[in-house]
């Protein structure tokens, strides 16, 4: 039986199935990209800003379809899923009109004669993505490997087989040349395989650390080049000047956007002690009153989970932490009476570094909310525990802002927002979320060829 196959998470029922790749459809796979890069790589930038313009434009015009589609296979709301396309476009559309100043070469002092560094590519990539934001990854991904002039080849999520095949479809309605882009429905079996390919040059993966940690090993054998973007338990901190209803609807946004299921999720809200009865009396008022519903509805906030085994994992994490002594705020967890993966938001207070939640990452909506005594005990919390990708602080004040920040061990730090993600800001955290960057100006250059010229004449 396939893994590849949609089951709504809204119904629990399964609406399609796809048909595993074969081993020789991965060897083709593997030769097609190789076979194209030798011509793709002489294509002009300008001719690979035009293709990303078109490619953008497709996104806009088919917005709606593709978010139906996002909808139904991993029960993202419609309204966010239509923003995520949104996002698709602006990122093809940044790097088809900044590549050409990111890409080009620059001189460098010598003691004698003259040095020039080129940026070129360096050949066929895999990129392994997941289920959260299936068109979002996809294009962070190739939109800079495209101009720089790499070839792709690409595993996605196994409950995304449409959405994997339509972008495909978008890239050649586009007129991507045959080979550039290559969809592959790989085990993880075919997946290594593709990795220790001597025509693959490197491998990006957003994922789990497990996943991670397997993708890397094999990659650290084939000496291959490799981005991780991995687990996040971003710190979300209040300050006592902070700006509490601007700070409520960070966290709402923050903690609950995509059903809770996002890496850089504001998982930990912390909060100093002098405004957190305040905090606390708005945020569960805030989260009672979300809307929980038909992801198809535009006026959803909250959808289903993205599977049923996604929402057992959520509970068990829950229920572990309610036993070790948690305080339950707000009362959610699996709604067993519905079909699907449907999961009532939760809020927990009085969790300690006793307990295994404390450590862990809960990817989906279910919040934590710490006290601290003054803004280094929140820096402390904000900083205990294995992952490091992004964080959050709400403060009025713009040197405490920076001082927090310059102390927070992070990726990305956003001040008076929840953390996010724009198409000309660096992406990637520290610590177990991984290593490397995508998006922005460093997205572009983790695989080049930073290729030297020297002139001693």
């Amino acid at each position: 039986m396939s893994d590849y196959q949609i089951t709504n998470p809204a119904t629990g029922e399964v609406e399609a199935t796809y048909p595993t790749s074969t081993e020789q459809d991965i060897q083709q796979a593997i030769e097609k990209a190789d076979r194209a890069y030798q011509d793709w790589r002489k294509v002009t930038l300008e001719e690979r800003s035009t293709l990303l313009h078109k490619i953008a434009d497709i996104y806009l015009e088919r917005q709606d379809e593709l978010a139906r589609i996002v909808a139904a296979e991993m029960g993202k709301p419609i309204a966010q899923a239509k923003g995520e396309i949104g996002l698709v476009a602006d990122i093809f559309r940044y790097y088809a009109d900044n590549a050409a100043q990111l890409l080009a070469p620059h001189t460098i002092d010598v003691d004698s004669g003259s040095a020039l560094i080129e940026k070129r590519p360096v050949g066929v990539l895999l990129g392994i993505m997941p289920w959260n934001y299936p068109h979002y990854q996809v294009a962070r991904f190739a939109a800079p490997n495209f101009m720089a002039g790499n070839t792709l080849i690409l595993k996605h999520a196994p409950q995304c087989p449409k959405t994997a095949e339509v972008i495909v479809d978008i890239f050649k309605e586009a007129g991507l040349p045959e080979g550039v882009y290559n969809n592959v429905f790989a085990t993880n079996e075919q997946a290594a395989t593709i990795i220790e390919d001597q025509r693959v040059q490197g491998v990006s993966l957003t994922g789990s650390e497990r996943a991670g940690q397997a993708v890397a090993k094999i990659a650290g054998g084939a000496l291959k080049k490799v981005v991780l973007e991995l687990g996040g338990s971003d710190a979300f901190i209040v300050a006592a000047d902070a700006d509490i209803e601007q700070a409520i609807q960070g966290a709402i946004e923050g903690r609950f956007g995509n059903t809770g299921q996002a890496c850089n999720a504001a998982k930990r809200l912390i909060v100093v002690e002098s405004v957190y009865d305040q905090f606390v009396e708005a945020f569960t008022h805030a989260v009672r009153n979300m809307t929980l519903g038909d992801p198809l509805d535009e006026e959803t906030f909250i959808g289903p989970l993205s599977s049923k085994a996604a929402a057992v994992n959520l509970q068990a994490q829950l229920d572990s932490a309610i036993q070790a002594g948690a305080t339950v705020l707000v009362e959610g967890g699996m709604l067993k009476d519905k079909p699907g993966a449907w999961f009532a938001p939760a809020v927990l207070t009085d969790v300690d570094d006793s307990m295994d939640v404390y450590y862990e990452e809960l990817f989906g909506p279910v919040a934590v909310v710490y006290k601290a005594c003054d803004i280094e005990q929140a820096i402390k919390i904000a900083n205990d525990v294995p992952f490091g990708l992004g964080a959050s602080i709400q403060t009025q004040d713009a040197a405490l802002a920076a001082d927090i920040a310059d102390k927070l061990d992070v990726g990305m730090v956003t001040i008076n927002a929840p953390s996010g993600s724009e198409a000309n800001t660096p992406f990637g955290g520290v610590k177990r979320s991984g290593f490397g960057r995508e998006l922005g100006t460093l997205g572009i250059t983790e695989f080049l060829n930073y290729k030297l010229i020297r002139d001693k004449s």
